[in-house]
């Protein structure tokens, strides 16, 4: 059992979403003016919800990618609702969105000071150049995840597909960190 409790906060849930169909995006600009779309600069258009704080990417080919959510579910509601406004807006939609969740990035403290340059062997899989960036990059296989450690103990995680890849991944990292004596309680 861990001597400090990590304190884990979710700050961002990506979601890859088809529609299986086209959408005129011109379209949607009608429906919706405060749309951002600048086909010059940048393909797709951005649909900003305020509830769930959420931006959703939209493609023409049907695709989209919402960033911005808090949890899995705040990001399937957050789909959902893009969704709903777009067929208020006369856009039609046929089918039910295909959604998959494809990173969750968390902040996470750990509540002790980590010693960086002993971790870099006992952990294996990592990159450590403190001159280029002060944290150590660990790349977790169980759960597929990749850690950004610092010596302050905070770290932060990326990569997982489900909010528990980021609490499993972050429990055994802290016992790693506690079995090696790699991390120091004040």
């Amino acid at each position: 059992m861990s001597k400090a409790k990590a304190t884990i906060r979710i700050e961002n849930v990506v979601a890859a979403v088809t529609l299986n169909q086209r959408i005129d995006l011109n379209a949607v600009v009608k429906a919706y003016p405060g749309v951002e779309y600048r086909p010059k600069q940048f393909p797709g258009l951005v649909f900003r919800l305020k509830r769930p704080k959420t931006a959703t990417l939209i493609f023409n080919s049907g695709k989209m990618v919402c960033t911005g959510a808090k949890s899995e579910k705040e990001a399937r509601r957050a789909v959902k609702k893009v969704v709903k406004e777009l067929k208020k807006g006369g856009i039609i939609i046929i089918g039910k969105p295909e959604l998959k969740i494809v990173n969750i990035v968390a902040s996470v403290s750990l509540g002790g000071i980590i010693d960086l340059e002993k971790a870099v062997r006992p952990l294996g899989k990592t990159m450590y150049e403190p001159e280029q960036f002060p944290g150590l990059i660990y790349r977790m296989d169980e759960p597929k995840v990749v850690m950004l450690l610092f010596a302050s103990g905070k770290l932060v995680c990326t990569g997982g597909k489900k909010e528990q890849d980021v609490y499993d991944a972050v429990h055994k990292i802290h016992r790693i960190l506690e079995e090696k004596q790699l991390i120091f309680y004040e």
